[in-house]
């Protein structure tokens, strides 16, 4: 029988997911291809530095830039190794396969090379997790470790009725509760969820959630707390899925997106739109780098091929999309 993680799929959870899939609509097949590489490695530098600030790596984005560059830096020793580190593993993220321990203890070999006593292997001791001396969450024993960590990839390859992007806030919640290493474990955490939030859609290559996490650091930490009280991850997947969608936001917000075929603005139009109706000029607001004329040719196009609905006429033609 495959192991399932205790958590309840809300209305919130539900609204969360249909918000997400709606904006990944929107921003895929609609305004052009996927986006050039130098985002990805913009999206590498916020995601790495945004994490590890998490765990008080003091690095800049300018610094983790240089780092990049191959120059020198000036700064402690462990953080450069931190940095250094991720760089080396986020400029090969796809080589990494979310549902295979191998490569998830090989990713954490990479990721804590140099900086603890054995990477990429279990933790053979108690653990306590502490906020100034109280005790807040005390991880299952080292023996259970294997154990669990295995029913967590089993259930990730076999519960096909769960999206992924629930699933990633589920694994990231129990890899937290498990704590399965020495150390390393939120950068592990944060860095799988987006493995497998790219297994849902590739454009989360290009977003840094870790980013967002960062800005709410403190309810994230309280939201794991809460969670282990209740030992069930329901708040955090909602936590985490709000966190998401702002990230999709902010990407949209940085990105300029240029929009090559009527096809490809019509599917924009789709998935923004969806089952309102619209007149030609909010089309046009839609698309404000093409003209009234490619604007009108773009709508007939849509109601010869039976993607539109037209109604009225003149300045007044409505549109609506078929469902």
């Amino acid at each position: 029988m495959t192991y399932m993680p205790p958590y309840t799929i809300t209305t919130e959870i539900l609204s969360y997911v249909a918000s997400i899939q709606r904006f990944l609509g929107r921003l895929s097949g609609s305004k052009g291809d996927m986006p050039p590489l130098y985002l990805r490695k913009e999206n590498s530098i916020k995601t790495i530095q945004s994490s590890l600030a998490i765990e008080g790596n003091t690095l800049t984005y300018d610094q983790i830039q240089t780092l990049l560059e191959g120059k020198l830096v000036i700064a402690p020793q462990k953080d450069i190794q931190e940095v250094t580190n991720a760089l080396y593993v986020y400029r090969q993220l796809n080589a990494f396969n979310p549902l295979k321990i191998k490569d998830f203890l090989q990713v954490h070999h990479l990721l804590m090379k140099d900086l603890v006593g054995s990477p990429g292997q279990w933790r053979q001791g108690g653990v306590g997790i502490f906020k100034g001396k109280a005790l807040t969450h005390l991880p299952p024993p080292a023996s259970r470790v294997p154990i669990l960590m295995a029913d967590l990839f089993t259930y990730l390859k076999k519960d096909h009725q769960i999206p992924w992007l629930i699933k990633a806030c589920i694994f990231h919640y129990e890899l937290e509760f498990i704590h399965p290493f020495e150390d390393g474990n939120g950068r592990m955490g944060r860095l799988w969820q987006q493995l497998l939030l790219m297994k849902e859609h590739p454009l989360f290559a290009y977003i840094s959630v870790e980013e967002m996490i960062r800005q709410y650091q403190q309810q994230y930490y309280e939201t794991l707390s809460l969670c282990d009280k209740r030992r069930d991850s329901t708040l955090f997947i909602a936590f985490s899925l709000k966190q998401i969608l702002e990230a999709l936001k902010v990407y949209e917000s940085r990105c300029v997106f240029t929009v090559n075929t009527s096809e490809a603005r019509l599917t924009y139009a789709k998935n923004h739109f969806q089952e309102r109706s619209f007149l030609r000029k909010d089309y046009l607001k839609l698309h404000s780098q093409i003209s009234t004329a490619t604007a009108s040719r773009d709508l007939l196009k849509g109601v010869v091929h039976k993607i539109l609905i037209k109604t009225g006429e003149d300045n007044q033609t409505q549109y609506q999309f078929y469902r």
